[in-house]
């Protein structure tokens, strides 16, 4: 489980990277063409939009997967092995909830319910743009049951 853990965080590490560099040469190239050709470029602003939407869920994805999501520091650190445990469990558990009912089922309502509208530039499926919601939440949701695992194996 380590390994595949492990395995998930460095590709959404990578993945989430690449899409940052990508983001940042549109934007330059936007900024290039808009002072320098006075011509600026249509469909940069739209597919920047895209990939920050798209990165910041792999990003947030990935901050659960390597616990660095925000947290109630205080409660964690002022405990100890049961009440720890169980703080540590009931946190995760209220984590995959959100993921399965905002992320997954939302998300896929939201994304089902607009999937025939495109964007004005690239004409790309809003729907598509939006099923990383849900796809996200699988991801957080996957961690999540890892994460509980680890939780309940915790030394006292």
């Amino acid at each position: 489980m380590h390994k595949f853990k492990s395995g998930m965080n460095t590709v959404l590490s990578y993945l989430t990277a690449f899409m940052l560099i990508v983001m940042t040469i549109l934007v330059i190239w936007q900024v290039f063409t808009r002072y320098v050709l006075n011509n600026p470029s249509a469909f940069t602003e739209e597919l920047v939009r895209i990939i920050l939407i798209w990165s910041s869920f792999f990003g947030a994805a990935y901050a659960f997967g390597t616990r660095q999501h925000m947290a109630l520091v205080f409660f964690k650190e002022k405990t100890a092995g049961l009440k720890r445990k169980f703080i540590y469990v009931f946190i995760d558990v209220v984590i995959l909830c959100f993921a399965i009912l905002v992320l997954i089922r939302g998300g896929y309502q939201l994304a089902s319910g607009v999937m025939t509208i495109k964007t004005p530039i690239l004409g790309i499926s809003r729907g598509l743009i939006y099923m990383i919601a849900p796809f996200s939440g699988i991801i957080i949701s996957i961690y999540q049951l890892m994460n509980i695992k680890e939780d309940v194996e915790m030394a006292g």
